[in-house]
């Protein structure tokens, strides 16, 4: 069952994100889709943050990938958004990122790779009603058993935001 959130400001997107980190571990893949401007690289600042990263967080847009090896668990942010063939993204051996399998793979616009992915993953999806505005709704679903197994602290970690 889907969790959704709301977040008011740019900084609480951030802070889901941290929460999302807290829970993290070696191996877990984050596939976030959503419009753009909906707070996908901000999202995962958060999370970058939450990991106790230290390198400036930035979309990858144009570089495809981004690396930032030094918090508690590597992360490798990867935006697939301009790749128009699934062997594009081979190419890319996601599974080689930093870290490997004992980093955290985020993926922008993953819903177009998520067959590549594997099983195990967690989906996020943003969107802005109101393009001006800061306030984000976020949807969040898992798959496979190691999500099952977190699914409580998932709801926990992000009760803050929770819609009722």
């Amino acid at each position: 069952m889907p969790i959704s959130l709301t977040t008011a400001t740019a900084d609480d997107t951030r802070a889901v994100g941290a929460a999302l980190a807290s829970i993290l571990a070696p191996g877990d893949v984050l596939l976030l889709t959503g419009d753009l401007g909906a707070g996908k690289t901000t999202l995962t600042q958060g999370i970058a943050a939450g990991l106790g990263a230290e390198e400036h967080v930035a979309s990858p847009t144009f570089t495809l990938v981004r690396e930032y090896p030094s918090g508690r668990l590597p992360v490798a942010h990867v935006d697939v958004y301009r790749l128009r063939r699934a062997q594009d993204v081979l190419d890319l051996a996601l599974d080689e990122l930093e870290g490997g399998h004992d980093g955290v793979l985020i993926v922008e616009w993953g819903d177009a790779v998520a067959d590549l992915l594997g099983p195990e993953r967690l989906r996020v999806e943003l969107t802005a009603p109101d393009p001006v505005a800061e306030r984000r709704s976020i949807a969040v679903e898992w798959t496979g058993p190691s999500w099952d197994a977190r699914d409580e602290v998932l709801v926990t970690a992000t009760a803050p935001w929770r819609d009722t």
